[in-house]
């Protein structure tokens, strides 16, 4: 919950800078594949409507939601599987953040996004 809190923060901070945009990609622990215990109950999507999973919505993600197709175009072009953070600036990639969870750095996208809005970089972790 501590990384939504924190992008929900750069979304707030940045939204002048910045269009933000969620797209839920394939998912990464069906239970009807590679699992774990405490995880929500959800199966491997086989239509888009399988895929429309209200929790991210519930749970306040406050950007805009899409869904990649069930072909999951989105997650083989940008590598999303199972998250990952992007910029792209005029079609062009300016930042690729690592694999999640453990490449998965708020910081160096608020980082990013201070020193293209004229600003000093935060020294969060």
């Amino acid at each position: 919950m501590a990384e939504l809190r924190n992008f929900n923060e750069l979304v707030r901070n940045f939204s002048k800078e910045a269009d933000f945009l969620t797209i839920y990609i394939e998912e990464a622990h069906p239970n009807d594949e590679w699992r774990f215990d405490n995880n929500y109950d959800i199966y491997q999507h086989v239509t888009l409507e399988d895929r429309v999973f209200r929790h991210l919505s519930e749970a306040g993600v406050e950007s805009p939601i899409v869904l990649d197709n069930v072909k999951n175009a989105a997650s083989v072009a940008y590598g999303g599987l199972p998250e990952r953070l992007y910029i792209i600036l005029d079609g062009i990639i300016v930042y690729e953040g690592g694999p999640g969870p453990f490449g998965y750095h708020i910081n160096e996208v608020e980082d990013w996004l201070t020193k293209y809005k004229g600003g000093e970089s935060s020294d969060r972790a």
